[in-house]
């Protein structure tokens, strides 16, 4: 599956996910990148072209909107009703997905 189908697919990659996340409180992109650096302990970084590419992404698929906040410098951004309900879908669906992991190395006697 081509990585551009993903958000068809009704699944996330690991940087919407995060920008998702990220915006279930409204944002600018700077802040949106500083928080998910401090969510993950700066063990996963998103670079401004990824970042506004990924949001081009959300904002087309209606999972994000622009915010008013009033300040025409920046642009803010907010997860819709849409973003989080794709959100939570997501959450169960790693969810398994980890759940299948632990099963598989449990049954061969290795933990994690």
């Amino acid at each position: 599956m081509a990585r551009n189908d993903t958000l068809e697919m009704g699944e996330l990659t690991d940087t919407a996910y995060y920008i998702l996340l990220s915006l279930v409180e409204a944002k600018h992109g700077y802040l949106i990148m500083q928080t998910i650096e401090e969510m993950t302990d700066q063990r996963f970084s998103i670079g401004p072209a990824s970042m506004y590419t990924t949001i081009k992404k959300l904002l087309a698929s209606e999972l994000i909107k622009l915010f008013e906040d009033h300040d025409p410098k920046r642009k803010t951004y907010i997860a819709t009703e849409k973003g989080i309900d794709l959100l939570k879908k997501e959450v169960n669906r790693r969810r398994e997905m980890v759940l299948h992991a632990e099963q598989v190395f449990k049954r061969k006697g290795e933990q994690l």
